[in-house]
């Protein structure tokens, strides 16, 4: 009985954790698009400016167009190619998702960030709420897989072995099943999808995971590839259980 209990407590953390993502995504979709693509119109009218009148720019002039570039690039805006880029949003529910996952936790790669005031202040009782949640989801999926590594001591230590060395198996073989799930096939993954070296993705995925992010490499950010639907949804799930995965290494 107390084991369906925990089951149940389990499944409507995670199921909880989940509807939290998504509505957050959704308002900060809500609240930012439009934004963005007043962002986008000035920048696509910035650079018709300048391609019909660079040759008569003066110093003061060229230097003002470079600090208006610089801005538009550090907003997430990038004027290059035809318009039918700037159809294409940064607040899609795929990259809503995806921040809302690196808000909560707690990566903030810097490369997306609110700009409307609403979506502002929303973004900061959103990280109130959502930190603390995704502790305690990552505390619970942790202890779930840690009673994974007791089933798998039990089965050992009925076969015969010695505690210590079925502590050090156990460690041994979460450590090198998460390097492999978690670190080296994602790197694949990223290497074919992005277009980065073997050793990037794997930077990538380190500097993710270990909530450094730096932001010099971000998922779905390069303009002239083609990625498919919830790309960046699937990168902010594998991220929460990467994140869990590091939890249960603790807690071993």
């Amino acid at each position: 009985k107390a084991m369906c209990s925990g089951r149940l407590q389990t499944a409507l953390l995670v199921a909880g954790y989940f509807v939290y993502l998504l509505v957050g995504a959704a308002v900060f979709q809500a609240l930012e698009r439009t934004a963005e693509k007043q962002e986008k119109m000035a920048a696509a009218q910035m650079k018709e400016a300048f391609l019909q009148n660079f040759t008569q720019l003066t110093v003061a002039e060229m230097e003002q167009f470079m600090k208006n570039l610089i801005e538009a690039i550090q907003n997430g805006v990038y004027p290059v190619g035809n318009e039918s880029q700037f159809e294409e949003s940064n607040w899609d529910f795929s990259n809503s998702f995806f921040f809302a996952g690196t808000v909560v936790s707690t990566i903030g790669y810097g490369t997306l960030h609110p700009k409307t005031a609403g979506g502002q202040i929303f973004c900061v009782f959103f990280a109130l709420f959502g930190i603390p949640l995704n502790i305690v989801f990552l505390h619970r999926v942790g202890k779930m897989l840690s009673l994974l590594c007791k089933k798998l001591g039990k089965f050992l230590y009925e076969k015969g072995m010695r505690k210590k060395k079925i502590k050090f198996l156990t460690l041994l073989f979460f450590l090198a099943m998460g390097i492999l799930v978690f670190l080296c096939l994602p790197s694949v993954f990223f290497q074919i999808t992005e277009g980065w070296s073997y050793s990037e993705g794997i930077y990538f995925a380190f500097i993710t995971l270990s909530t450094i992010g730096f932001g010099d490499y971000v998922v779905g950010k390069q303009s002239d590839r083609k990625y498919f639907s919830y790309y960046r949804v699937l990168v902010a799930i594998w991220i929460l259980f990467g994140l869990a995965w590091i939890a249960l290494l603790f807690n071993l």
